[in-house]
């Protein structure tokens, strides 16, 4: 009871935080953003629902409390994204119950930018000489600790290690433009690693698939490259979800519906709402519809499922669609599987 208090009372300090700025908009706070990229293409599908709708292990992308409500022993799930602009994540996550004591979970996430063409100012005609070409890097690695303390409530703790690597840059050591005799120029290497956590609970009221989430995400340490400090992505998120079938006995068991919304509250932006649906038939076949607002691209998402249950194993095939407005779409693959 005293772990329960607890939670909810850092739930309830991030909501007033949160609420109490409501009106103060800032932006360009925060760093190593590629911390932000939902992963999954079923969360992704439905409006990017999934601090209370994820219960496999998928879930320690969005709340580590959801990996405690696996099916089976084992689950394990493979992402890829293929974003905007050529610029593309893949993630790996694997689940394990340990009797009825807990659940662990190890992950993985990394981003692949591509090549970027680097430059230097200089007195050349042109303004600048070229340095060739250099590849950002970004990954992150995790270990989720969850725990289901009664068939309603469930806590976790996901423990992160974030790397940022943006290659080298030259920079003015002595003197004052490219003009100046004086200027002497020299590379500058720029990486930083800064572990984080995320904190979340789900609680499942047992009645018409109703059940809350709230996860805190992205807690960590101010880092620095220059001279500012910033913090890595922090955010407070709130999750509903609801099944609307069981409202009407009538309805054959082989249709099923889950509904929600969800709000997250980022450090350095707005409040951003999340509306989505899934619907299920025979457990097999998943159509799945999301809206996202505040968001200055992402608007409609739209997604497909299919799952195949075995005597011992489960296989999960989702595919989603996110219309990113002039920036064009982006699609997610998930393969997942399930086993006893």
């Amino acid at each position: 009871m005293r772990l329960k208090l607890w939670l909810l009372i850092i739930c309830l300090c991030g909501l007033f935080l949160t609420s109490s700025q409501a009106e103060i908009i800032k932006k360009g706070q925060v760093g190593f953003r590629f911390l932000e990229n939902p992963v999954g293409a079923d969360a992704i599908g439905r409006g990017g629902l999934g601090v209370a709708a994820t219960s496999n292990s998928n879930a320690v992308f969005w709340n580590p409390a959801g990996i405690a409500w696996i099916e089976g022993r084992y689950d394990i799930n493979a992402n890829l994204t293929k974003g905007i602009a050529d610029i593309n994540h893949a993630s790996l996550v694997a689940a394990m119950a340990i009797n009825d004591i807990c659940v662990v979970a190890v992950d993985a996430l990394v981003m692949d930018y591509g090549e970027f063409y680097g430059t230097r100012r200089s007195s050349a005609d042109a303004g600048y000489d070229e340095t060739g070409t250099f590849t950002p890097q970004s990954y992150a690695i995790g270990l989720s600790f969850s725990q289901r303390v009664s068939d309603r409530f469930s806590y976790g703790v996901h423990l992160k290690y974030a790397h940022q690597d943006l290659g080298s840059a030259w920079i003015g050591t002595a003197g004052t433009d490219v003009d100046d005799p004086a200027l002497i120029m020299d590379t500058k290497h720029y990486a930083h690693s800064e572990p984080a956590i995320d904190i979340g609970a789900v609680y499942d009221f047992l009645s018409h698939g109703i059940r809350f989430g709230a996860v805190i995400q992205n807690f960590s340490r101010e880092i620095k490259y220059e001279q500012e400090k910033f913090p890595l992505p922090f955010a407070v998120s709130f999750s509903l979800m609801a099944d609307p079938f069981s409202f009407f006995p009538s309805i054959d068991k082989k249709h099923a519906m889950m509904v929600g919304f969800e709000s997250r509250h980022p450090r350095d932006f707005k409040e951003k709402i999340k509306f989505g649906a899934e619907y299920t038939y025979f457990e097999r076949y998943i159509l799945r519809l999301g809206y996202m607002t505040q968001y200055d691209e992402r608007g409609l998402c739209f997604g497909l499922g299919v799952c195949l249950p075995e005597t011992k194993n489960r296989y999960r095939f989702d595919y989603a669609f996110e219309n990113f407005g002039i920036l064009g779409a982006v699609h997610i693959l998930t393969f997942g599987v399930g086993l006893n």
